[in-house]
């Protein structure tokens, strides 16, 4: 029996633009992603303690076409002077 309803549109989701990027299958990126992971559980969560943490995996996934290029400044990972 299918489920589906006689006249139904099928879905095609769409990714979204950002908040989601390839996963890690070679794990270029993976030491860098547990050092962040780390840096987190020591500092209850709080990410603005693991800033730098944060900026080497991203560059690295950047680096490694893991997802796109972009500005620190809109990542939030400005550097500050």
């Amino acid at each position: 029996m299918s489920s589906m309803t006689f006249g139904q549109k099928t879905f095609t989701p769409t990714p979204p633009d950002k908040g989601s990027f390839p996963l890690d299958h070679d794990g270029v990126c993976r030491k860098l992603m547990i050092n962040y992971m780390k840096c987190l559980n020591g500092n209850n969560n709080d990410n603005s303690a693991c800033r730098n943490e944060a900026r080497e995996y991203l560059g690295c996934r950047m680096d490694n076409h893991l997802m796109a290029k972009e500005e620190w400044k809109k990542l939030g990972l400005e550097l500050q002077k």
